[in-house]
């Protein structure tokens, strides 16, 4: 247990924290029919690859796979790694490493673990989520309902398709106040308000 009390692996044991949030808030967002993960993507820069910033993003897959997925991988590389780390210089040295030393030290191999797991994932779901197209463009576009059901107020997941043919997961709610959309149901997307996506009974089965 010293390893996990002790103050110089209080890095890792933050590390290990955010991972049991994230998951937990991404949890507790299925059970509500709300996305984190959605949200975050969409605020997010998108990825052109023109710049020197871009093609970093872009060699740690964000646009390819959703952020928090991303943000899991590093945790638990860095986690992982830093613990192995003191584990190995408590063993060669009768002590661990100072805090800052060890958590500096580790940061590359949460990098590392995005950039290998990150392309896994992006093969296993590819392009399900991304923010590579302006939102905009998914308003006019036909869905169906995947998850939950969509009642005002409450959003439900949605399967859209944009003009290159990549699937995106929206949270979409009825434009009518009355309306309920079950799963399975076809909607026609037509407007955007928030994080959140209005969407009407899709007039023109035959678009799908």
């Amino acid at each position: 247990m010293s390893l996990f009390t002790a103050p110089q692996n209080l890095p890792f044991g933050i590390g290990f924290a955010l991972i049991v949030g994230v998951a937990l808030v991404e949890g507790a967002g299925m059970l509500i029919s709300f996305s984190p993960s959605n949200l975050i993507d969409d605020w997010l820069p998108e990825v052109h690859g023109d710049s020197g910033l871009d093609r970093v993003l872009g060699w740690l897959h964000l646009g390819k796979v959703p952020a928090l997925v991303l943000l899991l991988l590093f945790l638990t590389g860095y986690t992982v790694f830093g613990y192995s780390l003191q584990v190995v210089m408590n063993g060669l040295f009768g002590g661990y490493l100072p805090a800052v030393a060890a958590g500096i030290a580790a940061v590359p191999a949460g990098l590392a673990t995005v950039r290998g797991l990150g392309a896994l994932v992006a093969h296993i779901i590819p392009q399900d989520e991304t923010s590579a197209i302006s939102e905009q463009s998914l308003v006019g576009r036909v869905g169906v309902v995947v998850t939950g059901a969509a009642r005002r107020g409450l959003a439900a997941q949605a399967r859209v398709k944009d003009v290159h043919g990549r699937s995106h997961y929206l949270m979409v709610e009825p434009d009518v106040d009355d309306e309920v959309f079950e799963e399975g149901v076809q909607v026609l997307i037509v407007s955007k308000v928030g994080a959140f996506y209005r969407c009407i009974h899709n007039p023109h089965p035959t678009l799908m």
